[in-house]
């Protein structure tokens, strides 16, 4: 019994040393974590994104987007910036990001300029996290305190990329709501981060089937859409068009506006406004650009505490294609 009894205490006081090591990981992210080791982080990572988007407007959607889809495989940890090898599969050429996520030269050029300054201290990982913040500014977005401390991984996962991990365009609202949910996202998460579609592009491929065949569509929003996407598969796939036509160069809240006149151009974005649980956000997002602001930065925030590798695990990697 005595024997028993020592062996629950044990277990219980594992778990309990488990727990705190796990909250001490995700404390170790913190806004000033290179407040001495890297002084100049911000502002020569600042740089380099307003020269990309001032040359591009696009580059500021497509950095938000590259920090998306990183975080959602196996957390932000830089993976998806690791190049293929002939012994290594990344996750660039995964269903959801070959020749769709861009922004990689932007993320080489921080890295160079860092690593002349602080070699070795600035994670990839945190020069994505920091790209995606400054790109929504310079869009004229809110501005958010972002959490640092990342290490990189040293591996990728295709398979997770490949499988729907990252929810496709065409996911139904119950599929985008589970899938934010496995991120520890909640469905107020999910519909203030679908607003980044107030910025970018999107292919033919991913939204032709919305505007051919599906009925809760503005009749001349389709029409328009078809001229630049024919209907048949393989035929103009990659032809593409803006997310949001009423202000596709200002990070702004008129994406909520276009869902409410049924003129989302992805299925994954018309199901946040139809007949739904999260109808009543897109209005309250479309009236209130203060409050898509705040929800939108916090939403950021708390993706960016997705798994986070910190202290010992992963590297700082010297060339973000490549482990050390």
């Amino acid at each position: 019994m005595e024997y028993d009894k020592q062996r629950s205490m044990l277990k219980v006081f594992s778990m309990m040393i488990m727990i705190m090591m796990g909250a001490q990981a995700q404390a170790q992210l913190s806004s000033d974590f290179y407040s001495e080791s890297c002084p100049s982080l911000f502002h020569v990572v600042r740089q380099v994104v307003h020269r990309a988007v001032a040359r591009e407007p696009r580059m500021g959607a497509s950095l938000l987007r590259l920090f998306f889809h990183d975080c959602f495989v196996n957390g932000c940890d830089g993976s998806i910036l690791l190049d293929d090898t002939p012994s290594f599969q990344g996750e660039k050429t995964a269903g959801p990001n070959n020749n769709s996520v861009r922004g990689y030269e932007v993320i080489d050029k921080i890295k160079l300029n860092v690593e002349r300054l602080c070699p070795g201290v600035v994670s990839c990982a945190d020069i994505v996290a920091i790209s995606a913040r400054d790109s929504v500014l310079l869009l004229g977005g809110p501005h958010w305190s972002v959490k640092l401390g990342r290490r990189d991984s040293t591996k990728a996962n295709f398979v997770a990329a490949n499988t729907g991990v990252i929810p496709p365009p065409t996911s139904t609202l119950s599929n985008l709501i589970n899938r934010f949910k496995a991120q520890g996202l909640s469905t107020r998460d999910m519909v203030a981060l679908s607003g980044a579609h107030t910025i970018g592009l999107a292919k033919c491929a991913t939204f032709r089937n919305r505007i051919y065949n599906e009925s809760n569509i503005d009749l001349s929003f389709a029409t328009s859409r078809k001229k630049s996407c024919p209907a048949t598969a393989g035929s103009g796939d990659n032809k593409e068009a803006i997310l949001d036509v009423g202000s596709p160069k200002r990070f702004d809240h008129s994406y909520y506006s276009q869902l409410r006149d049924q003129k989302g151009l992805l299925t994954s974005d018309q199901v946040l406004f139809n007949d739904g649980p999260t109808d009543s956000l897109v209005v309250a997002y479309s009236r209130n650009l203060n409050a898509f602001y705040r929800d939108f930065a916090r939403a950021m925030i708390r993706m960016g505490d997705i798994s986070p590798l910190t202290g010992s695990k992963g590297q700082i990697r010297n060339n973000c294609r490549r482990p050390n």
